[in-house]
């Protein structure tokens, strides 16, 4: 008789690991949000990258090392939840859901502002309402991106990535010669300033979420205690080593302002390679972005409906599952209603907002380090000082600057989110009284976004 409690097979190694977070990190996002650096750090964004490269990797040994300590699905809220108090990691879970449930909007607006720049003729509530409305359909019969399709679409996007960066070096050796591609102006020019960079590494380390989201695959990898730190590490590596390098070239290609700083990179793809490497360009970040944002609000919905089956939220609405298509339909379509808050956004703003809780996620993270250390240490056991206080600290410290260089606008509203997070936890704790409900989030781990979640 067959288990009534099935459980996740651990079956991926270091390998497929690494390539789900690269291929969650998207590489073709460092030219759908270039335009946008390049203009905060007025010329300088490789340096952005680079510092967010750096600041990154701090946070992602932290997280290497709570996956070691509880090698379990629910990243952030889980780590938070066992070292920190239940409480602390309801909210720290609930910020994460700031991600999911605002994540297909930042996807859909993308998408939009680089199909209204090649058709300006159509207005642009048309290309969010069409992202909306075609992906909520799909999302309600229940169809899912596969994982083989994923990676597929991950190697096209690198393909075109690699192509666009040979491209860009063949327009600067036909210009000005091999020579034009050496030189520091990329990463410091008359114009840079400190603040600037510090801006634009706040904006680019959107780039870089998907190092964190594959601790919510450790159920099911082989030797997770083991193979989960290297992968995390490892993923930031690669990613940050890919979009300084594009980043580099492409601001090479293009070093001052731009008209339509949203869509920067299809210009400079007409400049280094004319109309036709351009319309390939824009069909490829539109297919990503059409496949990121399926598999984004598949998982939002998935979250909330978790969430609802929990109790967590009211359980009648979001724990209810279509009779005939078995998905949760209410919650897609709250997500793709929330999507329409992209007509009132533009690009910088609404990627700081799901910055605000990643850096805040992150920072949760290093100082479950400290917590964990402290547990270690009442146990008896020696932690690594390194490890379990330097690394963490650094950590902490680099995500709250990086939080407080976000847009004005992505602060207010990412705090207004955490102060109702806080009223709703209030009022299920019985003004603290009890614990809260439990996340479950490990059962996300089927639906989580595939290779173009941006």
């Amino acid at each position: 008789m067959p288990d009534a409690t099935p459980s996740l097979r651990r079956s991926l190694r270091l390998g497929s690991v690494v390539l789900f977070g690269l291929a969650y990190m998207t590489p073709l996002i460092v030219l759908g949000t270039f335009g946008i650096v390049s203009e905060l750090t007025s010329g300088a964004t490789p340096s952005a990258y680079l510092l967010a490269l750096v600041a990154m990797l701090f946070t992602a040994y932290s997280y290497g090392t709570m996956a070691r300590a509880h090698p379990v699905a629910g990243s952030a809220y889980t780590y938070v939840r066992r070292t920190i108090d239940s409480r602390v990691g309801f909210l720290v879970g609930w910020v994460v859901l700031l991600d999911y449930f605002f994540l297909p909007m930042v996807i859909w607006l993308i998408g939009a502002t680089y199909l209204q720049a090649q058709f300006p003729s159509v207005p642009f509530s048309i290309w969010i309402l069409a992202f909306i409305a075609a992906t909520t359909c799909l999302n309600v019969l229940g169809i899912k991106v596969a994982n083989k399709a994923n990676f597929l679409l991950m190697a096209f996007q690198l393909l075109v990535v690699a192509i666009f960066v040979v491209l860009s070096l063949r327009h600067l050796l036909v210009a000005d010669g091999p020579g034009a591609w050496f030189s520091g102006a990329p990463f410091a020019n008359g114009l840079t300033t400190w603040g600037g960079v510090s801006a634009g590494a706040a904006l680019a380390a959107y780039s870089f979420l998907g190092f964190d989201a594959v601790t919510t695959l450790t159920e099911e990898t082989v030797d997770p205690r083991r193979t989960m730190p290297r992968a995390i590490l490892l993923i930031a590596l690669i990613g940050g080593g890919i979009f300084v390098l594009v980043a580099y070239t492409t601001q090479l290609v293009h070093p001052g302002s731009f008209a339509e700083p949203d869509s920067a990179a299809f210009q400079i793809a007409t400049t280094i390679a004319g109309d036709l490497f351009a319309a390939v360009f824009l069909a490829g970040l539109v297919v990503a972005q059409f496949a990121s944002g399926l598999a984004a609000q598949a998982s939002a919905a998935r979250l909330l409906f978790a969430m609802g089956r929990d109790g967590v939220l009211p359980r009648k609405v979001f724990g209810y599952l279509h009779a005939r298509f078995g998905t949760p339909v209410f919650n897609i379509v709250l997500t793709g209603v929330i999507g329409l808050i992209a007509l009132m956004l533009d690009v910088s703003t609404s990627t700081s907002f799901i910055n605000f809780g990643a850096f805040v996620a992150f920072t949760a993270v290093n100082v479950s380090v400290l917590a964990l250390f402290l547990h270690e240490r009442v146990a008896g056991r020696r932690p690594q000082i390194l490890s379990h206080v330097v690394v963490p600290v650094i950590g902490a410290v680099v995500d709250v600057w990086l939080l407080v260089n976000l847009d004005r606008a992505a602060l207010v509203l990412g705090s207004i989110w955490l102060a109702a997070g806080i009223i709703y936890l209030t009022y299920l704790t019985r003004l603290f009284r009890t614990p809260p409900p439990t996340m479950d989030l490990a059962e996300q781990v089927e639906s989580k976004p595939g290779p173009a979640t941006r």
